[in-house]
């Protein structure tokens, strides 16, 4: 309680407590506003002036808030706008800065004047400067959230000259802003030549990044409270961390510090005070307490745009008592930025110039998202550490660059012409081969009847939307550089029409998405019942603004079940990506999730699984993951295996849903692919979790954790049970090696279940639950041990008591017949008409495996 009460008057401190910022020229905006709009209680206190001089355009109108009532918002209550460019004009009269702070705020409003309307405004924003011509475009195809918005950008500073900033509406729409700030950077904000920027990864490059604009895309309080722009010296708001934390609770703790904060090599206005008095720190206990190996990271994540560059900067203040407790080194730990090591054996205090406690510091860091889309940043105890202590952190920002358009249209010109060039050369060479085979064929003078060509297939591997490449598999690949200036969401509406499904018709499938038809709701949004205009019954799912997924989920769930299909995955009947709504349609599943049928709710309405159910259910899901990890010309790895994500049909047959987190595994000859971590608290597997090393083994983990959870119906995490009860993995196997699993297995199949066949089923979990991934089995012998089980269920084999305990290559007893089904030249999938991009397997490479055996059995499933 007295932590959060300093905190709290921290974040009250009046304005005088703070160091003024003065800088050398500013401009602050009120556009389309009649009068100034003032904040004396910003410090130093701004005032807003009208626009009107520094407008360049007479066709803009000035609009404002028919609702506009409250003092607050104020600035927000008028608007410049048009269906035209126009454009600001701001004279530059200092040469001292090295990069200009642009802050543009967008809040649109229902205007009292006709004749434009900002509340669907979509539009572009460039600025230009004058004596360098360079010229950015910061913003594309840029559509406001309804609560608002305000975008920071750093745009280097060519020299004093006119600087202009245009916005540029699409066709068919408008642009607009409410206000406009504009002033130089603290010499020390950027670029600072005490701190250098570490490349990390692929973005090794730097030099060229001084020439770029940078917009800010995150800018966190590690540890405290969120920081209002009267409390920070530049007029910056900083965010609690707490909702990009990755992983359990109970690995991190708070410190707090009342020391003064030494600026030795920058001043406040790098980050104010109030970001130093707060840190995150890895929590000793949570190792002690079996929660995490000795050796784990906390980490960030956050959403970011694939193959894009980044600035990371962490903040760090060296005087909190877990420094001061360990004699001699102190702390040192390790810092990753996504999957690569940005600083290794990091220490604080021999890292800041003078070696006193009381700096505040930063380090930077240039880092390339990776193909997931999601940036990661974690902090970790360094293996040379003596001390008992982790790493820290108490502030983070990220910045995305945003290149030159100069610097853009050049490399075009340049690309284009190679591409010419390529092409002629390319064209000379082929003319040339071909008339060499002529002569030769003549030469040949033999007569022959040429067979008829064999009629070719229809390609079904072209993807359903524009904005990937292929490699030779047909996984998409994202482009390397930024398309001129098109918005993702221009590129998605010229996806292909046949998985196109509009979205008056969803609305009208779903009762314009009326609460009584809502069936579940999920980390991407809700989930729909719906009937479509042809009778199929759906299940669309709706993106929400406050999902921790997005576009990339989006985009992959798409590419992933356009390409696949399979009686064991849910199929993909559409999308939509109109009025930035984001939607998935799926065929219905009528019996709900696996989770719901265990112990989730409504489970109470229906009859519990029998046991020989649960069996087919999981051979089922196993099946389908199968597929995905044998049955491509690459492997998929799902990455987010659960007991929601398997659902159930007509005569409870098992699907595999939700690819929104799938990726391509390893190609030939590699052993795993680097990547940040991604998956679902419970089921995540611990080496990919510590190593960011992904293989199809984590999604056998996943399975394992799936499997337990079958068995027991108890979900995988249950804080209200006691310590050793809590994680239900780490329960399941304790009470398999004792042999007594008929204490946790759920009482409703008491009974049912044949002693054999729960113990090979037992057996199977826990080895897909081994520490490490090589010693788990693959899912095609996951598969043949559940089968077997299913087998031993079925016809009550009697054995002896261990004899069926060895590996999936165990022998069946004599009077059960074992047919192995081998893959034909054609397919083993579900295949359809050739426009659905159906895949057609001619060679999976498993011929020989055991994990295709299908047990003959009296039902004949």
């Amino acid at each position: 309680m007295a932590v959060l009460v300093i905190l709290l008057l921290a974040t009250s401190l009046p304005s005088t407590a703070l160091p003024a910022f003065s800088p050398a020229f500013s401009y602050f905006l009120a556009c389309g506003a009649s009068s100034g709009v003032s904040f004396p209680r910003d410090s130093p206190a701004r005032n807003f002036t009208p626009d009107d001089k520094f407008l360049a355009s007479s066709r803009a109108q000035a609009l404002t808030d028919a609702n506009a009532n409250s003092a607050s918002s104020q600035l927000y209550a008028a608007a410049r706008a048009s269906t035209s460019a126009f454009s600001y004009n701001l004279d530059i009269h200092d040469d001292s800065a090295a990069f200009l702070v642009l802050r543009l705020h967008f809040f649109p409003f229902a205007a009292s004047q006709s004749g434009v309307s900002i509340s669907s405004a979509r539009f572009a924003v460039s600025v230009r400067d004058a004596y360098t011509r360079d010229a950015y475009t910061v913003l594309s195809s840029f559509t406001p959230p309804s609560a608002g918005v305000v975008k920071e950008f750093f745009i280097p500073a060519g020299g004093p000259g006119d600087f202009r900033v245009m916005f540029t509406p699409d066709p068919g729409s408008a642009a607009f802003v409410n206000a406009v700030e504009l002033f130089p950077a603290p010499a020390e904000l950027l670029w600072n030549s005490t701190s250098p920027v570490t490349p990390v990864g692929a973005a090794a490059n730097v030099a060229t990044w001084r020439q770029q604009a940078l917009e800010t895309v995150y800018r966190l309080n590690v540890g405290g409270p969120k920081v209002s722009k009267e409390n920070d010296t530049l007029w910056r708001t900083w965010l609690p961390d707490d909702p990009f934390l990755f992983g359990p609770p109970g690995l991190s703790m708070v410190n707090t510090t009342s020391t003064k904060i030494a600026f030795i090599d920058y001043t406040s206005e790098v980050a104010p005070d109030i970001v130093y008095k707060s840190q995150r720190a890895t929590n000793p206990s949570a190792g002690r307490a079996s929660l995490q190996p000795p050796l784990f990271n906390i980490t960030w994540t956050f959403p970011a745009e694939a193959r894009s560059n980044y600035l990371v900067r962490l903040h760090f203040f060296c005087d909190y008592e877990p420094l001061n407790s360990v004699v001699g080194e102190g702390i040192m730990f390790n810092v990753f930025i996504g999957p690569d090591i940005g600083t290794q054996d990091l220490m604080p205090t021999k890292t800041i110039a003078t070696q006193a406690n009381q700096q505040a510091f930063y380090l930077d860091y240039a880092a390339t998202a990776p193909n997931t889309g999601n940036l990661t940043v974690s902090i970790g105890k360094s293996v040379k550490s003596s001390s008992t202590e982790g790493g820290f952190l108490n502030g983070l920002e990220i910045m995305q660059l945003r290149p030159s358009d100069n610097l853009s249209s050049s490399t075009t010109k340049r690309t284009v012409l190679i591409v010419t060039l390529s092409a002629v050369l390319g064209a000379s060479v082929l003319a040339c081969a071909a008339l060499c085979l002529i002569v030769l064929l003549r030469r040949r003078r033999r007569r022959h009847v040429p067979r008829p060509a064999p009629e070719v297939e229809k390609d079904g591997s072209t993807l359903p939307w524009s904005p990937y490449t292929q490699d030779s598999s047909g996984w998409p690949v994202e482009p390397s550089s930024r398309s001129g200036g098109e918005g993702t969401t221009g590129a998605m509406q010229r996806m292909g029409t046949q998985l196109h499904i509009p979205l008056e018709e969803l609305k009208a499938a779903t009762d314009n998405f009326h609460e009584r038809n809502l069936i579940g709701v999920g980390g991407f949004g809700n989930v729909y019942r719906g009937v479509l205009r042809d009778g199929t019954r759906v299940a669309v799912k709706r993106a929400t603004r406050a999902s921790k997924q997005g576009l990339p989920e989006f985009q992959t769930e798409i590419v992933v079940l356009s390409r696949i299909r399979h009686r064991h995955l849910v199929s993909l009947i559409g999308y939509c990506n109109e009025q930035a709504e984001m939607i998935l349609v799926y065929e219905y599943m009528e019996q709900g999730t696996l989770r719901s049928h265990l112990y989730g709710p409504g489970s109470g309405d229906a009859p519990p699984l029998s046991w020989k159910q649960r069996l087919e259910v999981c051979i089922g899901a196993a099946r389908g993951l199968h597929y995905l990890h044998t049955g491509y010309s690459e492997n998929i790895i799902h990455r987010d295996v659960k007991s929601t994500n398997i659902l159930l049909g007509d005569g409870f047959i098992a699907k595999v849903a939700d690819f929104g987190l799938s990726r391509v595994g390893p190609s030939f000859g590699e052993t795993h692919v680097s990547t940040a971590v991604k998956g679902s608290f419970g089921y995540l597997d611990p080496e990919y979790f510590k190593t960011q090393q992904l293989t199809d083994r984590s999604d056998v983990y996943s399975f394992g954790v799936v499997l337990f959870e079958v068995l027991c119906a108890r979900p995988v995490i249950d804080q209200a049970l006691e310590r050793e009860q809590i994680n239900l993995a780490e329960w399941a196997v304790t009470w398999q090696r004792r042999g007594q699993l008929d204490k946790i297995a759920d009482p409703r199949i008491a009974g049912q279940v044949n002693e054999n066949s729960l113990r090979k089923f037992a057996e199977t979990a826990e080895r897909c639950l081994a520490d490490y991934g090589q010693e788990r089995p693959s899912m095609g012998d996951v598969l043949w041990n559940l089968e077997y089980c299913l087998q031993l269920q079925e016809t009550h084999v009697r054995r002896d008591a261990f004899e069926d305990s060895g590996a999936a290559g165990a022998q069946f007893p004599e009077d059960v017949v074992v047919p192995r089904w081998v893959p034909s030249s054609t397919s083993f999938l579900t295949t359809g008409d050739p426009d659905e991009t159906a895949v057609s397997v001619t060679d999976v490479g498993a011929a020989n495996s055991k994990v295709f055996s299908q047990l003959s059995s009296g039902e004949g499933r």
